[in-house]
């Protein structure tokens, strides 16, 4: 099997002259962009596995490049940006991005995110049974939630909020994205439900809800959930 192809859209030659041997270390398949436009043509030529998108390019912002490779690919993108304010990570969260890095950071998170963004998740219109280690079981076709071999027990809308985090697996979804998709369009703005059905989920199935493993707060932005760390 080829090894994942990733495609670097980032005008600092000095990060990408750190990028390309890091990824290339970890034989990953690399090709790089120093322009928006160099970007979305080897995006559309070379149909990457993952995108790594820096947002501040010379010839179009990367808010643009992360709408134009949306209007036609699903594939992972994740940004790598100095804007670190709360209020760019959302943005471009809410517009499609699957992860954001701010800069500076190291290797070893950078290839932890790209590991994450590029495991297979489940597509939005298949059901199928998802499993955590330690015995957490999740059965989107039956509607079934289980732990350690016993049936826990979900309201409507915890069950609602728990598949649509379930279908991000490792992503950080925004608190625009669960309110949408769980409340609907009434239920814009009310961030509070969120966190009284966070809390409801990590009280059911959290060895430790203070201490939560799998439903992980990201301040300010919304939450990400871990499916793959293990249950006490």
């Amino acid at each position: 099997m080829s090894q994942p192809l990733i495609l670097i859209i980032e005008d600092e030659e000095a990060l990408r002259r750190f990028l390309i041997p890091t990824l290339s270390g970890q034989k990953y398949q690399v090709l790089s962009a120093a322009t928006a436009a160099e970007g979305l043509a080897m995006a559309r030529s070379h149909n990457p596995d993952l995108v790594l998108l820096d947002l501040g390019l010379p010839d179009m912002d990367g808010m643009a490049v992360l709408k134009g490779i949306r209007s036609w690919s699903r594939k992972p993108v994740v940004i790598l940006s100095a804007r670190n304010q709360e209020r760019d990570k959302v943005r471009a969260l809410d517009q499609g991005a699957d992860d954001y890095l701010a800069k500076p950071f190291g290797a070893a998170e950078l290839l932890a995110r790209i590991r994450v963004a590029l495991r297979h998740t489940i597509p939005a219109d298949v059901a199928e049974p998802v499993v955590f280690s330690g015995g957490f079981r999740i059965d989107l076709e039956r509607r079934e939630v289980s732990l350690g071999g016993r049936i826990v027990k979900l309201t409507a809308l915890e069950y609602r909020l728990l598949e649509a985090l379930v279908r991000r697996n490792g992503k950080v979804a925004t608190h625009s994205q669960l309110l949408a998709e769980v409340w609907g369009p009434g239920g814009e703005g009310n961030t509070h439900y969120l966190r009284i059905y966070m809390a409801m989920l990590r009280r059911k199935l959290e060895a430790d809800p203070t201490r939560p493993r799998h439903f992980i707060t990201e301040p300010n932005v919304g939450y990400r959930l871990n499916l793959d760390a293990p249950t006490p």
